[in-house]
Order: structure tokens, then sequence, then C-alpha cells
């Protein structure tokens, strides 16, 4: 039985090296908080078999929302701007055990769910700031409405706010547009690919037709382009892909071989610009510094950080909490960015958490 050869602690460098081996397989740069899905200490947290973060996405007054998924699923709001600090589980879709997309449209939110009989919308109404003049808290929880089935038993892949008042939804066949009114649905497209989409600053959405060319979406024309933009013949599609939309129109996809391209502000077809540490790519966020960040590989994901600036992509570690609870995650479903350029990432696990990462700063660059 061979023996592992030990670190020689006397010679010159094996501290640093055993530093380096130690703290770099966690996160190097900026740090994380794993939050619990509840209000810790005073609410019973999400049951650990239906807390698999799969959806995530901004509301108002800075909140974000998501939905879980697992043995049921559930739709939650995350409150931490101002003097508040919890999870609110806001109920259970009912008989769903998959939400694929939270989308939160004025004062409500919807919730694209997937059970036995194929995807359903939900709709609630979304939080108000929940503390007054001398900071008491209080919740409420109004009763959730089911809107109805885009694609009687297909199953929804992703949707996202149609730059109105409504939605485009994504199933396994179809494209499809819910004008945000009553339990009627509008096929956009038969031809589109079942994937996701993304929704720029603007309200312009955009999706794949297929492996080699996405479509777009415009809410002020009502304009549906079948082929907008040209992707390279590299791309892979396989297991799904993800997006990220800068606050400069730039937008960002990863696939599932770990490839980024990049579709400019300016238009244009896409470009690669950069290949992920481990594949597939997972979730992708932008801040409004314009870096892009993200989660990749399978089981054990890392955290990836891409800088257009330099054009250089970074592998930053994996992620460990040492705020709020001790807690090692290592799969995540979804991310979005919040107001102050923190990131939310949904952990995607058994027991998940909902994981708030604040970037380093860039450096300064100083004049001579």
């Amino acid at each position: 039985m061979a023996t592992r050869k030990k670190y020689d602690r006397s010679l010159p460098g094996t501290r640093e090296l055993v530093d380096k081996i130690h703290h770099g397989i966690f996160i190097d740069e900026g740090s994380m908080v794993a939050f619990p899905l509840c209000f810790p200490g005073a609410t019973t947290q999400i049951p650990a078999d239906e807390s698999r973060i799969t959806a995530v996405c901004s509301g108002p007054h800075h909140m974000v929302y998501g939905g879980t998924s697992g043995r049921a699923a559930h739709v939650f709001v995350g409150m931490f701007h101002g003097v508040t600090g919890c999870v609110v589980d806001l109920g259970m879709p009912e008989d769903t055990s998959g939400t694929a997309a939270v989308c939160c449209i004025k004062d409500a939110w919807v919730a694209a769910c997937n059970g036995p009989a194929g995807g359903q919308l939900f709709r609630g109404s979304c939080q108000p700031v929940p503390f007054d003049l001398i900071q008491e808290w209080s919740f409420s929880l109004p009763p959730m409405e089911r809107i109805g089935m885009p694609v009687k038993g297909e199953r929804i892949v992703h949707a996202v706010p149609d730059g109105g008042e409504g939605l485009l939804i994504s199933t396994t066949s179809r494209l499809v547009r819910w004008s945000g009114a009553g339990a009627s649905f509008g096929v956009l497209s038969e031809h589109a690919e079942g994937n996701r989409m993304v929704c720029l600053p603007g309200g312009v959405v955009l999706g794949l037709r297929d492996a080699r060319s996405v479509w777009s979406w415009d809410p002020a024309s009502r304009r549906f382009e079948k082929s907008a933009f040209a992707l390279p013949q590299t791309i892979d599609t396989s297991s799904g892909i993800r997006w990220a939309a800068g606050n400069a129109g730039d937008v960002y996809l990863g696939d599932s071989v770990g490839n980024m391209f990049a579709l400019g502000a300016a238009g244009g077809d896409a470009r690669k610009v950069a290949t992920a540490p481990l594949k597939p790519v997972t979730s992708l966020a932008a801040t409004a510094d314009g870096r892009v960040f993200g989660t990749c590989g399978e089981g054990m994901e890392h955290f990836l950080c891409y800088n257009p600036a330099t054009g250089k992509i970074r592998d930053i570690g994996m992620a460990v909490s040492i705020f709020e609870r001790r807690r090692y995650g290592y799969a995540f479903g979804d991310a979005v960015t919040g107001r102050d350029g923190q990131v939310y990432f949904g952990e995607n696990d058994d027991l998940g958490h909902l994981w708030i990462y604040f970037p380093a700063l860039l450096p300064v660059k100083r004049g001579s």
C-alpha cells in the first residue's frame, strides 16, 4: 500500500503552498453568505427535499423572488435590503414538483411550474416593505391564483416578462405569449427550441430558434423575428444554455460545453469570447460594472468571473459561507443581480440555500 508523501513545512515556500491549497479551492475573491429558506428563529424552513432552487428573479422593493423543485414546488421571497433579512415561503403551487421560472410584473409575481399534467402558471401579489416606522415586521400571504396551462400536457422550460404586462413562455415545442389577463395564450412560434430566454433592459427578449440562430421579440412593435442573430457552429445546446444581460445592452450566453458567447449592444452575430473553467455553464448574471459572474461544472460546481474589459475568464473557486450559516454549496440552478451589485445564487440541492455573493471591487487605476 502506497503511503502519501508529507509536506516538509521547513522547506521554503511550503507554508505558502499549504495556504493556497487550503484557501484557494474555495472562493478567493469576494464573500458569500448562505441564507436558509426561512426567517431564522421565527419560521419553519422549506423542507429539505422540496428546496432545490431552480429559479430566481429581481422584484419590487429590491426583493428577490424564487421557486424550488423537489417532492413539491414552493415560491418564496427573499428580503435583504434595509433592515430586512429573511426568506418567506409564499406557498406551494398545487400539483407541481418543479419551478421553471419566476417573473415579477408590476406588483405581482408569476411562477411557471411543472407537474404530472404539464406546465402551469400561478400568480400572487408581491410583498410590500415588511416594516413600519418603529420597525415592527409583519408579513402577509395572499392567496395564490392558478392562471392556466399554456400548452396542454407540455412542460414549461422557461418564462420571462414580455416587455409589457405579460410573459413569453417556452415549452418543450412552442413559444407562447400570455398577455397578462385571463387564461388565454397565443402561439408565437411552433418551431422555437425549448430553452431558456433573456429579457434585455429595454424589454427586447431573445431566445433560441434552433442550435444555430436566435429569435427576438420587440414589445414596442410587437415584432417577432425568427432569425435575428446567427450562432457559431461550435455552440452546444444539448443540456441547456444560460444567459446574462448587461446594462449597456451587451448579452452573454453560456452553453453545455462551457463556451461563452457575446452578442454586442451594436448587434451582429454572436462570437465566442471565453471558455468556462468547467462544463456546462449552469448560471450567469451580469453586474453594473460589466463583469459576468456565474457557475459551471457538475456536482461540485465552480464560480467564474468574466471581465469583458480584459477578455479573460477566471475560476474563483467553490462556494463556502463563513457568515450566517457555515455551508458548502456545490450545485446552483439560477442567478440574478441585486440592487447594490450583489449576486443571488439559488442552490440546486437538497436543503438548498439562497447564496448572496458580494464580488470584490475592481482595482482602481491611478494616474502617475
